[in-house]
């Protein structure tokens, strides 16, 4: 195979896999709305800034791993069992920004470090 062609390969492939990833908002509309959008079960609801600023203090890492771990009543990854990490923090981003917080989608660092606590957690269920 030419280098060319390997190198075409690559583009297409990282197309198609960029465009299979869903944004924070899709993630949002698709799994979280369920209950955020009005508050059930005890979900914060969604842009309630009191809610949802004591949540932004824990700060994104820690937010983001126990929430995709299931807290309080809310299912690990939301009750959506194929659902990524990186979706999952996408959706939390976007929920704690309509709340006033100015986060960032996570990087390849913040991503490892919500994969460590995570699998922190989950050591500590066993």
């Amino acid at each position: 195979m030419t280098m060319n062609k390997t190198i075409s390969i690559l583009l297409l492939t990282l197309i198609a896999t960029s465009a299979l990833a869903a944004t924070g908002e899709e993630t949002y509309n698709t799994t979280c709305a369920n209950c955020h959008a009005k508050g059930l079960a005890g979900a914060p609801q969604t842009g309630d800034k009191k809610a949802w600023g004591k949540l932004i203090k824990e700060g994104q890492v820690e937010l983001t791993a126990d929430g995709y771990g299931g807290v309080r009543a809310m299912p690990a990854k939301g009750g959506r069992a194929e659902l990524t990490v990186a979706e999952f923090a996408g959706a939390v981003v976007f929920m704690a920004n309509k709340a006033g917080a100015n986060w960032q989608e996570a990087d390849d660092t913040m991503l490892k470090k919500i994969n460590a606590r995570i699998e922190k957690r989950a050591q500590a269920k066993k």
